[in-house]
Protein backbone atom coordinates (compact mmCIF):
# COMPACT_ATOMS: atom_id res chain seq x y z
CA UNK A 1 0.00 0.00 0.00
CA UNK A 2 3.17 2.45 0.84
CA UNK A 3 6.65 2.76 -0.21
CA UNK A 4 9.22 3.65 2.03
CA UNK A 5 9.22 7.27 -0.10
CA UNK A 6 5.40 7.95 0.94
CA UNK A 7 3.92 7.06 -2.38
CA UNK A 8 0.86 5.05 -1.45
CA UNK A 9 -0.60 2.84 -4.77
CA UNK A 10 -3.96 2.65 -6.19
CA UNK A 11 -6.77 1.77 -4.05
CA UNK A 12 -10.16 0.46 -5.53
CA UNK A 13 -12.93 0.90 -4.00
CA UNK A 14 -15.04 -1.13 -5.32
CA UNK A 15 -17.43 -1.77 -2.57
CA UNK A 16 -19.19 1.81 -4.02
CA UNK A 17 -19.36 1.21 -7.07
CA UNK A 18 -23.44 1.96 -8.38
CA UNK A 19 -23.46 5.41 -6.61
CA UNK A 20 -23.87 8.58 -8.79
CA UNK A 21 -20.57 10.62 -9.34
CA UNK A 22 -20.98 12.97 -6.54
CA UNK A 23 -21.73 10.25 -4.13
CA UNK A 24 -18.57 8.19 -5.68
CA UNK A 25 -16.30 11.09 -5.21
CA UNK A 26 -17.03 12.02 -1.54
CA UNK A 27 -16.69 8.08 -0.74
CA UNK A 28 -13.45 8.43 -2.21
CA UNK A 29 -12.60 11.71 0.02
CA UNK A 30 -13.65 9.70 3.08
CA UNK A 31 -11.56 6.43 2.39
CA UNK A 32 -8.74 8.99 1.45
CA UNK A 33 -8.61 10.57 4.88
CA UNK A 34 -8.72 7.36 6.37
CA UNK A 35 -6.29 5.82 4.54
CA UNK A 36 -4.00 8.99 5.46
CA UNK A 37 -4.66 9.15 8.95
CA UNK A 38 -4.21 5.58 9.38
CA UNK A 39 -0.05 5.39 7.50
CA UNK A 40 2.96 6.63 9.38
CA UNK A 41 4.99 9.66 7.77
CA UNK A 42 4.06 11.80 4.81
CA UNK A 43 1.99 10.88 1.65
CA UNK A 44 3.06 12.04 -1.30
CA UNK A 45 0.48 10.31 -3.78
CA UNK A 46 -2.60 8.74 -3.44
CA UNK A 47 -5.01 7.80 -6.47
CA UNK A 48 -8.44 6.27 -5.37
CA UNK A 49 -11.24 5.03 -7.40
CA UNK A 50 -14.25 3.65 -7.41
CA UNK A 51 -15.87 2.83 -10.75
CA UNK A 52 -15.31 5.52 -12.97
CA UNK A 53 -14.76 8.17 -10.52
CA UNK A 54 -11.42 8.80 -9.85
CA UNK A 55 -9.21 10.99 -6.87
CA UNK A 56 -5.76 11.34 -7.35
CA UNK A 57 -4.28 13.91 -4.76
CA UNK A 58 -0.14 14.60 -5.08
CA UNK A 59 1.69 16.64 -2.38
CA UNK A 60 4.97 18.63 -3.53
CA UNK A 61 7.43 17.97 -0.60
CA UNK A 62 8.52 21.92 -1.00
CA UNK A 63 5.19 22.77 -0.39
CA UNK A 64 5.26 23.08 3.56
CA UNK A 65 8.10 24.98 3.91
CA UNK A 66 6.93 27.40 0.91
CA UNK A 67 5.99 30.97 2.42
CA UNK A 68 3.58 31.40 -0.32
CA UNK A 69 1.17 28.93 1.20
CA UNK A 70 -0.24 29.36 4.77
CA UNK A 71 -0.12 25.46 6.65
CA UNK A 72 -3.04 24.31 7.76
CA UNK A 73 -3.06 22.46 11.15
CA UNK A 74 -4.56 18.67 10.56
CA UNK A 75 -7.00 18.87 13.58
CA UNK A 76 -8.92 22.33 12.53
CA UNK A 77 -10.91 23.62 9.29
CA UNK A 78 -10.22 26.52 7.77
CA UNK A 79 -13.68 27.47 8.77
CA UNK A 80 -13.09 27.06 12.25
CA UNK A 81 -9.29 29.09 12.10
CA UNK A 82 -10.68 32.59 10.53
CA UNK A 83 -14.25 34.20 9.18
CA UNK A 84 -14.34 34.02 5.19
CA UNK A 85 -11.57 36.86 3.56
CA UNK A 86 -13.99 38.44 0.80
CA UNK A 87 -12.56 41.43 -1.36
CA UNK A 88 -15.89 42.48 -2.05
CA UNK A 89 -19.99 40.46 -1.87
CA UNK A 90 -21.14 39.72 -5.32
CA UNK A 91 -23.21 41.65 -7.99
CA UNK A 92 -27.01 41.08 -7.65
CA UNK A 93 -27.63 39.33 -11.00
CA UNK A 94 -24.15 38.57 -12.26
CA UNK A 95 -23.17 35.12 -12.53
CA UNK A 96 -21.27 33.99 -9.70
CA UNK A 97 -18.80 30.56 -9.37
CA UNK A 98 -19.48 29.39 -6.09
CA UNK A 99 -17.28 27.48 -3.98
CA UNK A 100 -18.61 23.44 -4.05
CA UNK A 101 -16.67 22.57 -0.13
CA UNK A 102 -15.70 24.77 2.67
CA UNK A 103 -12.15 24.77 2.71
CA UNK A 104 -9.40 27.03 1.71
CA UNK A 105 -9.12 29.21 -2.22
CA UNK A 106 -6.55 28.72 -3.89
CA UNK A 107 -6.09 31.05 -7.62
CA UNK A 108 -3.74 28.84 -8.90
CA UNK A 109 -2.58 24.69 -8.94
CA UNK A 110 0.64 25.47 -7.37
CA UNK A 111 2.61 27.92 -5.29
CA UNK A 112 4.55 29.92 -8.11
CA UNK A 113 2.38 28.72 -10.49
CA UNK A 114 0.28 31.31 -12.43
CA UNK A 115 -3.42 31.56 -11.49
CA UNK A 116 -6.17 29.75 -13.07
CA UNK A 117 -8.11 32.75 -14.22
CA UNK A 118 -7.38 36.54 -14.06
CA UNK A 119 -10.08 40.02 -14.54
CA UNK A 120 -10.96 39.80 -18.01
CA UNK A 121 -10.15 36.55 -19.44
CA UNK A 122 -12.70 34.00 -21.26
CA UNK A 123 -13.80 30.95 -19.63
CA UNK A 124 -16.04 28.11 -21.02
CA UNK A 125 -18.58 25.78 -19.32
CA UNK A 126 -16.03 23.42 -16.93
CA UNK A 127 -12.81 25.24 -17.04
CA UNK A 128 -11.14 25.50 -13.73
CA UNK A 129 -11.26 28.57 -12.28
CA UNK A 130 -9.23 27.82 -8.87
CA UNK A 131 -9.12 24.83 -6.42
CA UNK A 132 -10.18 25.05 -3.17
CA UNK A 133 -8.47 22.63 -0.28
CA UNK A 134 -10.35 20.67 2.53
CA UNK A 135 -8.22 18.19 4.53
CA UNK A 136 -5.20 18.23 1.98
CA UNK A 137 -7.71 17.25 -0.83
CA UNK A 138 -7.68 19.79 -3.82
CA UNK A 139 -11.24 20.29 -5.53
CA UNK A 140 -11.12 21.66 -8.68
CA UNK A 141 -13.50 24.77 -8.95
CA UNK A 142 -15.12 25.13 -12.76
CA UNK A 143 -17.17 27.58 -14.21
CA UNK A 144 -20.66 26.03 -14.86
CA UNK A 145 -21.05 28.73 -17.82
CA UNK A 146 -19.47 30.99 -20.31
CA UNK A 147 -18.60 34.19 -19.52
CA UNK A 148 -15.75 36.96 -18.94
CA UNK A 149 -14.08 36.86 -15.52
CA UNK A 150 -15.88 40.51 -14.17
CA UNK A 151 -14.22 39.83 -10.45
CA UNK A 152 -12.26 37.40 -8.14
CA UNK A 153 -14.47 37.74 -5.07
CA UNK A 154 -12.18 36.11 -2.54
CA UNK A 155 -8.01 36.77 -1.27
CA UNK A 156 -5.87 33.78 -2.46
CA UNK A 157 -4.84 30.96 0.34
CA UNK A 158 -8.30 32.31 2.42
CA UNK A 159 -11.29 30.51 4.15
CA UNK A 160 -14.38 30.11 2.16
CA UNK A 161 -18.06 28.57 2.77
CA UNK A 162 -19.54 26.34 1.38
CA UNK A 163 -21.72 27.84 -1.64
CA UNK A 164 -19.71 31.00 -1.40
CA UNK A 165 -19.28 33.09 -4.09
CA UNK A 166 -15.76 33.10 -5.63
CA UNK A 167 -15.77 34.23 -9.36
CA UNK A 168 -17.92 36.67 -10.65
CA UNK A 169 -18.89 36.43 -14.49
CA UNK A 170 -20.02 38.70 -17.34
CA UNK A 171 -22.41 37.06 -20.40
CA UNK A 172 -19.40 35.95 -23.24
Amino acid sequence: MTAGDGTVSTVDASDEVGLDGEEALAGLRRQAQHLIAELAGPVRRIRLRSGPAVLEVEWHPDEAARPDRPAVPAQATPAASAPPAVLRPSVPGRATVRAPIVGTFYRAPEPGAGPFVAVGDLVRPGQPVAIVEAMKLMNEVTADRAGRVAAILVEDGQPVEYDQPLVELDPA
